[in-house]
């Protein structure tokens, strides 16, 4: 599948800034089962943006703007063909044993609640394939997926509590009860082509890829109870949303922030040459 991606973030600010640092990890690695035909950032300043790999290897750029700056825009544009691997990612660059993938974060932490919860949804499982796909299908059903209640800082325990959140928090939710199972996992930011014909989105997507030892990372979905498939387009990993997020930064004066989000995730398909 050929997934073409527009991803525009927009803030506005009441009282101009007077300097503003960002760091974008919003550009997304090729692997076994993902090739980025084209790809490109634009931010509305004046500035040079610097791109590096983080520590997990994500592909990062940053950039410094000095002020006034009132309004600042930042848009990705691209295409990205896929292949369906069954949840499998090879090919991905890795910096660390999957052990590290077992810490806790202050989003992720596994309270008694959800490690309760983590033990009955695989009680009678055996082999790691099979108790994650119980665990995914417990979170999915235990946490209703809801726009209204959550936010950026909503923690594992927070959103298992209200039993409703975002894919962020089902994804966080999946991954403390997982660890607290002695299984890796890690937080996965990225895109997803809806299979209900829906193009205009209100953020990307978020998902976890766990550790199973004859398979390597298996990337499922709480919030579609799914492995993802060829309509997943991957983008950053971290322990948690704050390591993978696609936008972080520090602004400098300035008052009355809005924020708007416009995402886009459709089919690009191939033309054919008269």
């Amino acid at each position: 599948m050929r997934i073409r991606v527009s991803h525009r973030t927009v803030y506005r600010y009441d009282k101009p800034l007077s300097r503003v640092i960002q760091t974008l990890r919003l550009t997304p690695r090729p692997h076994d089962g993902q090739h980025v035909v084209r790809w490109r950032i634009d931010v509305s300043e004046d500035c040079r943006l610097e791109a590096q790999d983080d520590a997990f290897g994500n592909v990062t750029h940053a950039f410094s703007a000095d002020g006034p700056v009132s309004h600042l825009e930042v848009l990705v544009e691209g295409e990205v063909e896929t292949q369906d691997t069954d949840g499998i990612v090879r090919g991905a660059i890795e910096r660390f044993p999957p052990s590290l993938y077992l810490r806790e974060t202050p989003l992720t932490v596994a309270d008694p609640p959800i490690r309760q919860f983590a033990r009955d949804a695989v009680a009678g499982r055996e082999g790691e394939i099979a108790v994650l796909h119980a665990l995914l299908g417990a979170v999915h059903e235990a946490v209703v997926f809801d726009t209204d209640p959550t936010h950026v800082t909503t923690t594992a325990s927070e959103a298992f509590g209200l039993r409703r959140g975002v894919c962020q928090d089902l994804a966080h939710v999946f991954i403390a009860g997982a660890r607290s199972l002695g299984i890796p996992s890690r937080y996965v930011g990225g895109y997803l082509h809806r299979s209900d014909g829906v193009v205009a989105q209100e953020a990307g997507h978020a998902w976890v890829e766990s550790w199973v030892p004859e398979l390597g990372w298996v990337a499922f979905d709480p919030a579609h109870s799914i492995s993802a498939t060829e309509a997943y387009v991957r983008v950053a990993i971290g322990l948690d949303y704050l390591g993978a997020a696609p936008v972080r930064g520090t602004r400098f004066g300035g008052i009355g922030e809005t924020l708007e989000v416009e995402v886009q995730v459709d089919q690009a398909f191939h033309q054919v040459q008269s």
